[in-house]
Protein backbone atom coordinates (compact mmCIF):
# COMPACT_ATOMS: atom_id res chain seq x y z
CA UNK A 1 0.00 0.00 0.00
CA UNK A 2 1.36 2.95 -0.66
CA UNK A 3 1.35 5.97 1.84
CA UNK A 4 0.63 9.47 0.96
CA UNK A 5 1.40 12.43 2.73
CA UNK A 6 -1.74 14.25 3.12
CA UNK A 7 -3.56 10.95 4.49
CA UNK A 8 -1.01 11.00 7.32
CA UNK A 9 -1.43 12.59 10.25
CA UNK A 10 2.36 11.79 12.65
CA UNK A 11 2.91 12.50 16.36
CA UNK A 12 5.75 13.89 18.00
CA UNK A 13 5.72 13.33 21.96
CA UNK A 14 8.55 15.71 23.23
CA UNK A 15 9.61 19.26 22.10
CA UNK A 16 12.99 19.65 22.59
CA UNK A 17 15.58 20.02 20.04
CA UNK A 18 15.55 16.42 18.33
CA UNK A 19 11.61 16.61 18.75
CA UNK A 20 11.17 20.14 16.87
CA UNK A 21 13.75 18.68 14.13
CA UNK A 22 11.47 15.42 13.45
CA UNK A 23 8.57 17.86 13.01
CA UNK A 24 10.07 20.05 10.70
CA UNK A 25 11.36 17.56 8.36
CA UNK A 26 7.53 16.06 8.50
CA UNK A 27 6.03 19.16 7.83
CA UNK A 28 8.60 19.98 4.96
CA UNK A 29 7.19 16.98 3.53
CA UNK A 30 3.64 18.04 3.64
CA UNK A 31 2.68 15.54 6.89
CA UNK A 32 0.09 16.76 8.95
CA UNK A 33 2.08 16.86 12.42
CA UNK A 34 0.81 16.84 15.96
CA UNK A 35 3.41 17.64 19.01
CA UNK A 36 2.96 17.17 22.55
CA UNK A 37 5.59 18.07 25.36
CA UNK A 38 4.81 17.54 29.15
CA UNK A 39 5.86 21.03 30.10
CA UNK A 40 2.59 23.33 29.42
CA UNK A 41 3.43 25.49 26.23
CA UNK A 42 6.28 23.62 25.12
CA UNK A 43 4.75 22.45 22.29
CA UNK A 44 3.27 25.73 21.02
CA UNK A 45 7.14 27.75 21.74
CA UNK A 46 8.57 24.69 19.50
CA UNK A 47 6.10 25.33 17.16
CA UNK A 48 7.06 29.18 17.07
CA UNK A 49 10.98 28.24 17.00
CA UNK A 50 10.20 25.71 13.69
CA UNK A 51 8.10 28.47 12.16
CA UNK A 52 11.22 30.90 12.43
CA UNK A 53 13.68 28.17 11.14
CA UNK A 54 10.99 27.74 8.22
CA UNK A 55 10.91 31.71 7.20
CA UNK A 56 14.78 31.88 7.27
CA UNK A 57 15.01 29.49 4.99
CA UNK A 58 12.89 31.36 2.44
CA UNK A 59 15.14 34.04 3.24
CA UNK A 60 17.72 31.83 2.30
CA UNK A 61 15.96 31.21 -0.70
CA UNK A 62 15.91 27.28 0.26
CA UNK A 63 12.17 27.24 0.26
CA UNK A 64 9.55 29.22 -1.54
CA UNK A 65 6.53 31.59 0.74
CA UNK A 66 3.81 29.19 -0.32
CA UNK A 67 5.45 26.13 0.92
CA UNK A 68 6.76 27.43 4.18
CA UNK A 69 3.15 28.93 5.33
CA UNK A 70 1.95 25.66 4.35
CA UNK A 71 4.66 23.64 6.31
CA UNK A 72 3.35 26.02 9.37
CA UNK A 73 -0.03 25.13 8.24
CA UNK A 74 0.45 21.45 9.35
CA UNK A 75 1.65 21.77 12.90
CA UNK A 76 -0.77 21.60 15.63
CA UNK A 77 0.29 22.00 19.78
CA UNK A 78 -1.27 19.03 21.97
CA UNK A 79 -1.31 19.51 25.82
CA UNK A 80 -3.06 16.26 26.40
CA UNK A 81 -2.18 12.57 24.97
CA UNK A 82 -5.97 11.96 23.38
CA UNK A 83 -5.71 15.07 21.11
CA UNK A 84 -2.91 12.75 19.72
CA UNK A 85 -5.76 9.95 19.14
CA UNK A 86 -5.87 11.24 15.13
CA UNK A 87 -2.11 10.04 14.73
CA UNK A 88 -1.07 7.07 12.37
CA UNK A 89 2.57 7.40 13.62
CA UNK A 90 3.99 8.52 16.97
CA UNK A 91 7.01 9.48 17.53
CA UNK A 92 8.54 9.18 21.20
CA UNK A 93 11.22 11.63 21.21
CA UNK A 94 12.20 12.10 25.10
CA UNK A 95 14.80 12.21 27.39
CA UNK A 96 16.93 8.73 27.31
CA UNK A 97 15.40 7.38 30.53
CA UNK A 98 13.34 3.48 30.03
CA UNK A 99 10.77 4.15 32.35
CA UNK A 100 10.10 7.25 30.75
CA UNK A 101 9.77 5.62 27.56
CA UNK A 102 7.78 3.31 28.62
CA UNK A 103 5.43 5.61 30.05
CA UNK A 104 4.88 7.02 27.16
CA UNK A 105 4.17 4.63 25.05
CA UNK A 106 1.78 3.44 27.91
CA UNK A 107 -0.38 6.42 27.43
CA UNK A 108 -0.26 6.89 23.75
CA UNK A 109 -1.87 3.16 24.22
CA UNK A 110 -4.69 4.40 25.67
CA UNK A 111 -5.75 6.98 23.09
CA UNK A 112 -4.66 5.90 19.87
CA UNK A 113 -6.31 3.56 17.35
CA UNK A 114 -4.95 -0.55 17.32
CA UNK A 115 -3.10 0.66 13.75
CA UNK A 116 -1.60 3.19 15.01
CA UNK A 117 2.67 2.67 14.89
CA UNK A 118 4.54 3.56 17.44
CA UNK A 119 8.30 4.20 17.39
CA UNK A 120 10.94 5.53 19.30
CA UNK A 121 13.54 7.78 18.41
CA UNK A 122 15.89 6.54 20.70
CA UNK A 123 19.86 6.22 20.20
CA UNK A 124 20.93 3.66 22.41
CA UNK A 125 17.79 1.86 24.50
CA UNK A 126 16.63 -1.48 22.59
CA UNK A 127 13.26 -1.38 21.54
CA UNK A 128 12.49 -4.38 22.63
CA UNK A 129 12.89 -3.14 26.24
CA UNK A 130 10.40 -0.30 25.37
CA UNK A 131 7.96 -2.46 23.21
CA UNK A 132 7.91 -4.97 26.85
CA UNK A 133 5.78 -2.78 28.63
CA UNK A 134 3.33 -2.02 25.39
CA UNK A 135 0.01 -4.49 25.20
CA UNK A 136 0.59 -4.73 20.47
CA UNK A 137 4.34 -5.17 20.51
CA UNK A 138 4.02 -6.00 17.33
CA UNK A 139 3.17 -2.01 16.40
CA UNK A 140 6.32 -1.25 18.42
CA UNK A 141 9.71 -0.21 16.22
CA UNK A 142 12.29 2.46 16.67
CA UNK A 143 12.64 5.49 14.08
CA UNK A 144 15.88 6.63 14.63
CA UNK A 145 17.12 10.40 13.57
CA UNK A 146 20.12 11.99 13.65
CA UNK A 147 20.92 15.61 15.17
CA UNK A 148 20.60 18.33 13.54
CA UNK A 149 17.64 16.27 12.00
CA UNK A 150 17.17 18.76 9.05
CA UNK A 151 20.65 18.64 7.83
CA UNK A 152 21.42 14.48 8.57
CA UNK A 153 19.64 12.39 5.94
CA UNK A 154 19.45 8.93 7.07
CA UNK A 155 17.04 7.42 9.53
CA UNK A 156 17.04 4.08 10.94
CA UNK A 157 14.35 1.94 10.99
CA UNK A 158 14.60 -0.51 13.70
CA UNK A 159 12.53 -3.56 14.30
CA UNK A 160 12.42 -6.28 16.86
CA UNK A 161 11.66 -10.16 16.69
CA UNK A 162 8.21 -9.20 17.27
CA UNK A 163 7.46 -5.92 14.66
CA UNK A 164 5.39 -6.64 12.00
CA UNK A 165 6.75 -6.81 8.73
CA UNK A 166 4.25 -4.49 7.36
CA UNK A 167 4.50 -2.03 10.40
CA UNK A 168 8.18 -1.62 9.08
CA UNK A 169 7.35 -1.30 5.53
CA UNK A 170 5.26 1.65 6.18
CA UNK A 171 7.94 3.34 8.26
CA UNK A 172 10.43 2.77 5.22
CA UNK A 173 7.53 4.94 3.50
CA UNK A 174 6.90 7.11 6.07
CA UNK A 175 10.84 8.02 6.62
CA UNK A 176 11.05 8.86 2.57
CA UNK A 177 7.83 11.20 2.85
CA UNK A 178 10.26 12.84 5.40
CA UNK A 179 12.55 13.24 2.77
CA UNK A 180 14.68 10.95 4.46
CA UNK A 181 16.44 8.55 3.37
CA UNK A 182 15.90 5.35 5.27
CA UNK A 183 17.89 2.28 6.34
CA UNK A 184 16.29 -1.05 8.17
CA UNK A 185 18.29 -2.39 11.34
CA UNK A 186 18.05 -5.07 13.55
CA UNK A 187 17.06 -3.97 17.23
CA UNK A 188 20.70 -4.25 18.47
CA UNK A 189 22.86 -2.49 20.62
CA UNK A 190 23.49 1.18 19.25
CA UNK A 191 22.28 0.19 16.38
CA UNK A 192 23.56 0.47 12.98
CA UNK A 193 25.63 3.59 12.66
CA UNK A 194 26.48 4.07 16.66
CA UNK A 195 27.59 0.59 16.55
CA UNK A 196 29.55 1.16 13.45
CA UNK A 197 31.43 3.95 14.51
CA UNK A 198 32.80 2.53 17.45
CA UNK A 199 35.86 1.01 15.76
CA UNK A 200 37.02 4.66 14.45
CA UNK A 201 36.99 6.55 17.49
CA UNK A 202 38.04 3.78 20.01
CA UNK A 203 41.19 2.44 17.60
CA UNK A 204 42.29 6.36 17.86
CA UNK A 205 41.78 6.20 21.08
CA UNK A 206 43.76 3.10 21.67
CA UNK A 207 46.95 4.40 19.27
CA UNK A 208 47.25 7.53 22.09
CA UNK A 209 47.15 4.91 24.64
CA UNK A 210 49.37 3.19 23.65
CA UNK A 211 51.69 6.24 23.28
CA UNK A 212 52.04 5.91 18.95
CA UNK A 213 50.78 9.12 18.09
CA UNK A 214 49.14 12.15 19.68
CA UNK A 215 45.76 12.90 19.42
CA UNK A 216 46.90 15.94 16.94
CA UNK A 217 48.65 13.03 14.82
CA UNK A 218 46.12 10.86 13.99
CA UNK A 219 43.12 13.52 13.23
CA UNK A 220 45.91 14.67 10.62
CA UNK A 221 46.71 11.22 9.30
CA UNK A 222 42.71 10.54 9.01
CA UNK A 223 41.75 13.81 7.55
CA UNK A 224 44.55 13.97 5.04
CA UNK A 225 45.38 10.00 4.11
CA UNK A 226 42.19 8.81 4.28
CA UNK A 227 39.64 12.02 3.79
CA UNK A 228 37.81 11.82 6.63
CA UNK A 229 35.94 15.02 7.48
CA UNK A 230 37.56 14.83 11.09
CA UNK A 231 39.49 12.74 13.10
CA UNK A 232 38.68 10.65 16.75
CA UNK A 233 39.39 12.98 18.46
CA UNK A 234 38.06 16.47 16.58
CA UNK A 235 34.84 14.21 16.36
CA UNK A 236 34.74 13.24 20.12
CA UNK A 237 35.07 16.48 20.88
CA UNK A 238 32.16 17.84 18.78
CA UNK A 239 29.55 15.05 19.44
CA UNK A 240 30.61 15.57 23.38
CA UNK A 241 32.37 13.48 25.79
CA UNK A 242 29.83 13.57 28.09
CA UNK A 243 27.73 11.79 25.25
CA UNK A 244 29.96 9.72 23.54
CA UNK A 245 31.42 8.19 26.50
CA UNK A 246 28.42 6.41 27.66
CA UNK A 247 26.86 5.21 24.39
CA UNK A 248 30.78 3.57 23.74
CA UNK A 249 29.99 1.83 27.21
CA UNK A 250 26.45 0.66 26.77
CA UNK A 251 27.10 -0.91 23.24
CA UNK A 252 30.65 -2.29 24.57
CA UNK A 253 28.43 -4.13 27.45
CA UNK A 254 25.72 -5.14 25.14
CA UNK A 255 27.77 -6.97 23.02
CA UNK A 256 29.34 -8.84 25.99
CA UNK A 257 32.51 -6.68 26.06
CA UNK A 258 33.42 -7.56 22.53
CA UNK A 259 37.27 -6.14 22.99
CA UNK A 260 36.89 -4.79 19.22
CA UNK A 261 34.80 -1.96 20.77
CA UNK A 262 36.48 -0.96 23.78
CA UNK A 263 37.03 2.40 24.18
CA UNK A 264 40.42 2.94 27.01
CA UNK A 265 41.46 4.54 30.78
CA UNK A 266 42.04 8.07 29.11
CA UNK A 267 38.25 8.84 27.08
CA UNK A 268 36.82 7.40 30.80
CA UNK A 269 39.05 10.18 32.70
CA UNK A 270 37.89 13.06 30.40
CA UNK A 271 34.31 11.85 31.26
CA UNK A 272 35.17 11.25 35.06
CA UNK A 273 36.43 15.17 34.72
CA UNK A 274 34.33 16.83 33.01
CA UNK A 275 36.39 17.78 29.94
CA UNK A 276 33.07 16.86 27.65
CA UNK A 277 34.99 18.48 24.73
CA UNK A 278 33.42 22.22 22.81
CA UNK A 279 30.68 22.28 25.18
CA UNK A 280 33.13 22.68 27.85
CA UNK A 281 36.18 24.64 26.19
CA UNK A 282 38.39 21.00 27.47
CA UNK A 283 38.11 17.88 25.72
CA UNK A 284 40.48 16.23 23.60
CA UNK A 285 42.01 19.71 22.98
CA UNK A 286 41.47 23.26 24.67
CA UNK A 287 39.35 25.78 23.25
CA UNK A 288 38.63 29.48 23.47
CA UNK A 289 35.94 30.49 25.94
CA UNK A 290 36.19 33.80 24.90
CA UNK A 291 37.96 36.19 21.39
CA UNK A 292 41.34 36.10 22.66
CA UNK A 293 44.28 36.80 20.75
CA UNK A 294 44.60 34.82 17.53
CA UNK A 295 41.76 32.50 18.71
CA UNK A 296 37.95 33.62 18.06
CA UNK A 297 35.12 32.22 21.01
CA UNK A 298 35.21 28.65 20.45
CA UNK A 299 38.45 28.29 18.37
CA UNK A 300 40.62 24.50 19.11
CA UNK A 301 43.67 26.62 20.73
CA UNK A 302 47.07 26.02 19.46
CA UNK A 303 45.93 23.57 16.71
CA UNK A 304 49.47 21.53 15.62
CA UNK A 305 49.37 18.89 13.02
CA UNK A 306 52.08 17.13 14.69
CA UNK A 307 54.36 17.55 11.39
CA UNK A 308 58.10 16.06 11.64
CA UNK A 309 60.38 19.07 10.93
CA UNK A 310 63.73 17.64 9.75
CA UNK A 311 66.60 18.78 11.24
CA UNK A 312 69.09 18.15 8.75
CA UNK A 313 69.43 17.60 4.82
CA UNK A 314 67.33 15.32 2.03
CA UNK A 315 69.66 12.67 0.45
CA UNK A 316 69.62 9.13 -0.74
CA UNK A 317 67.88 6.01 0.28
CA UNK A 318 68.20 2.15 0.01
CA UNK A 319 65.14 -0.51 -0.32
CA UNK A 320 65.30 -2.52 2.15
CA UNK A 321 63.15 -4.97 -0.10
CA UNK A 322 62.55 -5.10 -3.77
CA UNK A 323 58.84 -4.46 -4.05
CA UNK A 324 56.28 -3.62 -7.01
CA UNK A 325 54.35 -1.61 -3.98
CA UNK A 326 57.88 -0.09 -2.53
CA UNK A 327 59.28 1.19 -6.19
CA UNK A 328 56.33 3.01 -7.04
CA UNK A 329 56.06 4.79 -3.79
CA UNK A 330 60.06 6.32 -3.87
CA UNK A 331 59.31 6.86 -7.88
CA UNK A 332 56.12 8.84 -6.89
CA UNK A 333 58.09 10.94 -4.51
CA UNK A 334 60.98 11.32 -6.42
CA UNK A 335 63.61 9.54 -3.92
CA UNK A 336 67.12 8.80 -4.73
CA UNK A 337 67.83 5.21 -4.89
CA UNK A 338 71.23 3.99 -4.07
CA UNK A 339 72.61 0.66 -2.93
CA UNK A 340 72.86 -0.24 0.14
CA UNK A 341 76.53 1.71 1.54
CA UNK A 342 76.16 0.32 5.19
CA UNK A 343 74.90 3.91 5.87
CA UNK A 344 72.03 5.48 4.12
CA UNK A 345 68.43 5.23 5.64
CA UNK A 346 66.71 1.80 4.25
CA UNK A 347 63.67 2.30 3.42
CA UNK A 348 60.58 -0.15 3.50
CA UNK A 349 56.22 0.11 3.59
CA UNK A 350 54.90 -3.30 5.15
CA UNK A 351 50.99 -3.60 4.90
CA UNK A 352 49.94 -4.78 9.20
CA UNK A 353 53.82 -5.21 10.38
CA UNK A 354 55.70 -2.73 12.31
CA UNK A 355 59.13 -1.66 12.13
CA UNK A 356 60.80 -4.36 14.19
CA UNK A 357 58.94 -7.40 12.87
CA UNK A 358 60.08 -6.04 9.27
CA UNK A 359 63.49 -5.61 10.23
CA UNK A 360 63.25 -8.99 11.44
CA UNK A 361 61.46 -10.60 8.52
CA UNK A 362 63.88 -8.84 6.25
CA UNK A 363 67.04 -9.60 8.12
CA UNK A 364 68.26 -5.89 7.73
CA UNK A 365 69.76 -3.26 10.18
CA UNK A 366 66.88 -2.03 12.55
CA UNK A 367 69.02 1.15 13.59
CA UNK A 368 68.72 2.31 9.79
CA UNK A 369 64.90 0.96 8.66
CA UNK A 370 62.78 3.58 8.12
CA UNK A 371 58.96 2.17 7.24
CA UNK A 372 56.77 4.02 5.40
CA UNK A 373 52.90 3.74 4.98
CA UNK A 374 52.11 3.13 1.58
CA UNK A 375 47.80 2.99 1.95
CA UNK A 376 45.99 5.66 1.59
CA UNK A 377 46.24 9.28 -0.06
CA UNK A 378 49.72 10.20 -0.19
CA UNK A 379 49.52 13.46 -2.01
CA UNK A 380 49.50 15.36 1.07
CA UNK A 381 51.07 13.53 4.20
CA UNK A 382 53.39 10.77 4.61
CA UNK A 383 53.63 8.17 8.29
CA UNK A 384 57.02 7.17 8.96
CA UNK A 385 57.84 5.22 11.84
CA UNK A 386 61.24 3.04 13.01
CA UNK A 387 61.99 0.32 15.39
CA UNK A 388 63.12 0.92 19.02
CA UNK A 389 66.93 1.60 19.57
CA UNK A 390 66.63 3.37 16.03
CA UNK A 391 69.21 5.97 14.68
CA UNK A 392 67.37 9.31 14.28
CA UNK A 393 69.36 10.65 11.43
CA UNK A 394 68.38 8.01 9.06
CA UNK A 395 64.37 9.16 9.92
CA UNK A 396 65.51 12.50 9.82
CA UNK A 397 66.66 12.19 6.50
CA UNK A 398 64.12 10.63 4.51
CA UNK A 399 61.70 13.16 6.65
CA UNK A 400 63.86 16.09 4.63
CA UNK A 401 63.68 13.71 1.14
CA UNK A 402 59.77 13.77 1.51
CA UNK A 403 59.23 16.95 2.44
CA UNK A 404 61.19 18.33 -0.25
CA UNK A 405 58.79 16.60 -2.45
CA UNK A 406 55.91 18.26 -1.05
CA UNK A 407 54.72 16.33 1.76
CA UNK A 408 53.89 16.72 5.36
CA UNK A 409 55.97 14.24 7.48
CA UNK A 410 53.90 12.26 10.94
CA UNK A 411 56.78 10.06 12.56
CA UNK A 412 54.96 8.17 14.87
CA UNK A 413 56.29 5.42 17.24
CA UNK A 414 56.88 2.00 16.45
CA UNK A 415 52.88 0.32 15.34
CA UNK A 416 51.41 -2.60 13.79
CA UNK A 417 49.87 -1.01 11.11
CA UNK A 418 51.16 2.51 11.68
CA UNK A 419 47.98 4.45 11.89
CA UNK A 420 45.91 4.69 9.35
CA UNK A 421 45.99 0.98 8.25
CA UNK A 422 45.11 0.12 11.87
CA UNK A 423 42.21 2.42 12.13
CA UNK A 424 41.06 1.80 8.39
CA UNK A 425 41.17 -2.11 8.71
CA UNK A 426 39.30 -1.94 12.26
CA UNK A 427 36.51 0.08 10.91
CA UNK A 428 36.24 -2.40 7.95
CA UNK A 429 36.08 -5.04 10.27
CA UNK A 430 33.16 -3.87 12.04
CA UNK A 431 31.08 -3.50 8.92
CA UNK A 432 31.79 -7.10 8.15
CA UNK A 433 31.11 -8.12 11.97
CA UNK A 434 27.32 -6.36 11.07
CA UNK A 435 27.20 -7.93 8.00
CA UNK A 436 27.93 -11.26 9.66
CA UNK A 437 25.09 -10.58 11.99
CA UNK A 438 22.54 -9.26 10.22
CA UNK A 439 22.34 -5.98 11.22
CA UNK A 440 21.84 -4.56 7.89
CA UNK A 441 22.29 -5.63 4.52
CA UNK A 442 25.70 -4.53 3.32
CA UNK A 443 24.44 -1.81 0.81
CA UNK A 444 22.51 -0.43 3.58
CA UNK A 445 25.49 -0.48 6.31
CA UNK A 446 27.54 1.69 3.69
CA UNK A 447 24.76 3.65 3.24
CA UNK A 448 24.25 4.58 6.32
CA UNK A 449 28.25 5.25 7.97
CA UNK A 450 28.08 7.88 5.03
CA UNK A 451 25.26 9.56 5.69
CA UNK A 452 24.74 8.99 9.82
CA UNK A 453 28.79 9.37 10.26
CA UNK A 454 29.98 11.59 7.07
CA UNK A 455 32.61 8.97 6.11
CA UNK A 456 33.97 9.43 3.15
CA UNK A 457 33.11 5.72 1.99
CA UNK A 458 31.40 2.90 4.11
CA UNK A 459 33.14 0.07 6.05
CA UNK A 460 32.55 -2.59 2.66
CA UNK A 461 33.27 -0.29 0.06
CA UNK A 462 36.94 0.63 2.26
CA UNK A 463 37.18 -3.31 2.19
CA UNK A 464 36.92 -2.45 -1.58
CA UNK A 465 39.53 0.58 -1.70
CA UNK A 466 42.43 -1.70 0.29
CA UNK A 467 41.53 -5.37 -0.43
CA UNK A 468 40.27 -7.54 1.42
CA UNK A 469 43.67 -9.50 1.21
CA UNK A 470 45.47 -5.92 2.97
CA UNK A 471 43.17 -5.44 5.49
CA UNK A 472 43.40 -9.63 6.68
CA UNK A 473 46.85 -8.93 7.02
CA UNK A 474 46.99 -5.83 8.69
CA UNK A 475 44.68 -7.25 11.84
CA UNK A 476 46.88 -10.60 11.55
CA UNK A 477 49.44 -8.51 11.85
CA UNK A 478 47.90 -6.56 14.56
CA UNK A 479 46.80 -9.48 16.24
CA UNK A 480 50.38 -11.72 16.16
CA UNK A 481 52.19 -8.69 17.96
CA UNK A 482 49.87 -7.07 20.45
CA UNK A 483 48.13 -10.63 21.61
CA UNK A 484 44.78 -8.94 21.31
CA UNK A 485 41.38 -10.38 20.63
CA UNK A 486 40.98 -6.84 19.67
CA UNK A 487 42.42 -7.56 16.15
CA UNK A 488 40.29 -10.49 15.57
CA UNK A 489 39.12 -10.59 12.32
CA UNK A 490 35.21 -11.35 11.47
CA UNK A 491 34.87 -14.75 9.53
CA UNK A 492 33.19 -12.59 7.16
CA UNK A 493 35.83 -11.05 5.96
CA UNK A 494 38.50 -13.82 6.54
CA UNK A 495 36.29 -16.49 4.29
CA UNK A 496 35.87 -13.47 1.53
CA UNK A 497 39.25 -12.71 1.76
CA UNK A 498 41.11 -16.55 1.25
CA UNK A 499 38.56 -17.25 -1.13
CA UNK A 500 38.76 -13.78 -3.24
CA UNK A 501 35.28 -13.04 -3.21
CA UNK A 502 33.30 -9.99 -3.12
CA UNK A 503 32.83 -8.87 0.20
CA UNK A 504 29.66 -8.82 -0.21
CA UNK A 505 29.24 -12.04 -1.68
CA UNK A 506 26.32 -14.11 0.35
Amino acid sequence: MQLLAEDLVVGVVGAGAMGQGIVQVAVAGGIKTLILDQRPGAAAEAIEKISGRLNRLVEKGKMDQPACDHAISLMTPCEQYDQMAPAHVVVEAVFEELAAKRDVFQNLEKVVGNDCILTSNTSSIPIASIASACGMRKRVAGFHFFNPVPLMKLVEVIGTTETDEDVLNKLMQVGRLMTRTPVLVKDAPGFLVNMGGSAFTTEGFTIFHENIATPAQVDAIMRDCHHFRMGPFELGDLTGIDVNYPVRQIIYNGYNQDPRIKTTPEHKAMFDAGRYGRKTFAGWYDYAQEDMQGYAAGEMIGRDAGNYIPKGEAGPVALAEETELLAGFVAELGLEVVPDDGRCPLVAAPIGWDATETALRLDVDHRRLVCVDPLGARDKRITIMMAPGHDPSAGDLLAASLVRAGRQVTWINDSAGFVGQRMVAMVANLGCYMAEIGLASCDDIDLAMRLGLNYPMGPLELVEQHGAANILTVLEAAQHITGSDRYRATTWLRRRARLQLSIRSQ
